[in-house]
């Protein structure tokens, strides 16, 4: 059995940064892509970034310029990181990695909070 791990969560004030990590855990070794999304209180959930395993990365608009994602190593994406700069208050939300584990196949991690407030 596949676990998605998240970590990196915490508070932090207008302008600063946290690096969030999705790890993967069981008998999967390396994803074939990963998605960050996000779900702030209300509201749906929101596909953040993704990254694959050719390396190509993809960003929605609220994450370009400020987020980055990125993974541990080109030849087993096990762990893949989501560094997140001026963050802003809107940014709140609970972050959650989906692990692609082959086409068709995924396996979501249980959520890591983000608060940005002064």
């Amino acid at each position: 059995q596949v676990r998605v791990v998240e970590s990196g969560g915490g508070l932090v004030t207008p302008g600063g940064s946290l690096r969030l990590s999705c790890a993967a855990s069981g008998r999967i070794f390396s994803f074939i892509a990963v998605a960050w999304y996000r779900q702030a209180p209300g509201k749906e959930r929101e596909w953040v970034a993704g990254i694959y395993s050719n390396g190509s990365t993809k960003y929605a608009d609220i994450a370009k310029g400020r987020f980055t994602i990125s993974r541990d190593n080109a030849k087993n994406m096990n762990t893949v990181y989501l560094q997140m700069n001026g963050l802003k208050v809107e940014d709140t939300a609970a972050y959650y990695c989906k692990g692609v584990i082959a086409p068709g196949v995924d396996s979501w991690g249980q959520g890591t909070q983000v608060t940005v407030s002064s």
